[in-house]
Parts: structure tokens; sequence; C-alpha cells
């Protein structure tokens, strides 16, 4: 018999079409508690998390996003999620990029065991480092040099989510 953990990383899945409802406070508040839980090397906490639930200042960065990966202006590379979650990670410290990794696990698997949607958007690393990005950490007070890893797209899916693509043969192997 599979424990609720195990059942929640099998059943996860990306998602590409959002309710516009926000996220309940109490949701998103153990989700993001969930990804500063997350393993980093030595113990160092690289990673910070800024929780974007500003409909003006999401839709900033959804511009800045889709203008990075070249789409025309109806597309929104976040499917009209709520709130975005912004992992960025010290790049003085060597495992940041796993770390922040690590933390964007926490988050999406987090938000699936409460009932919200989730999926990971790249190009946060070219977000911050742009005057764009830089902006942002210097209105939140950040100072430092960060990398964006990714954004935590979370929501409520506008429909089911997909079957899980069946595993690839030779997945594991055993010593």
């Amino acid at each position: 018999m599979m424990n609720d953990t195990l059942k929640i990383l099998e059943t996860r899945r990306s998602c590409r079409n959002f309710k516009p409802d926000m996220v309940k406070k109490e949701d998103l508040d153990a989700i993001l508690r969930a990804g500063t839980y997350a393993a980093t090397g030595m113990g160092k906490q690289s990673p910070i998390i800024i929780a974007v639930t500003d409909k003006t200042m999401r839709d900033e960065i959804m511009k800045e996003n889709r203008k990075i990966g070249g789409w025309g202006e109806e597309y929104d590379p976040f499917y009209g999620a709520p709130v975005i979650l912004i992992v960025l990670a010290k790049k003085d410290i060597v495992t940041h990029v796993y770390d922040g990794s690590l933390v964007m696990g926490n988050l999406m698997n987090a938000a699936e065991s409460l009932g919200v949607a989730s999926i990971w958007i790249h190009r946060a690393k070219e977000e911050f480092e742009s005057d764009f990005g830089k902006g942002i950490l210097s209105k939140l007070g950040i100072e430092g040099e960060y990398e964006g890893i990714g954004h935590c797209a979370l929501g409520y899916a506008a429909g089911p989510a997909k079957d899980p693509a069946d595993r690839k043969e030779n997945y594991v192997y055993y010593i």
C-alpha cells in the first residue's frame, strides 16, 4: 500500500490551465513553509522565495517572461496562474542551483498535497540578470548576487490533470 507522500509524488502533474481564483492564504503559507524546508548543500539555505500575489506585479513579471521567451502579446507563459513563487539562490554558494531546484520540488509537491495545481516555469535566470529583475530585488531590499532558478506558478486547475507518461525503460540501474 502506498503512503500519502508517495502518492503525491506519483500523481503531481504540471498544470497549463488555471482558474483565476486566488490560492487560499493558509494554503499559500503552508506551501511557502514547505519550500523553506528543502534540503540545501551544507545547510546553507542559499535560496529565497518571492511570493507574488499582486495581479499588477504578476502581470509585469509575466510580460517580462513572455518577452524573454519571444512570444506574442496574447500568450501567458504562466497559463493564467494567479500566484507566482519565484525561487532565487545566492550565486556565491556552490550548490545554489541544486538548492533552488529542491525548493521548487518542495513547493510543487506541497501544493499538490493541498489540492493546488502548479507548474515550473523557466526564464527566471534571464529575468533576474536584467535591470527588470534587479529592480524587483532592490525594491524588496534584497542585497547580494542571486540567480533566478524558476517560477512556481500556482492556482486551481481549470480541468483534470493529464495521466502520467509511461516511465521509460532502464530508468533505474542497480549495482
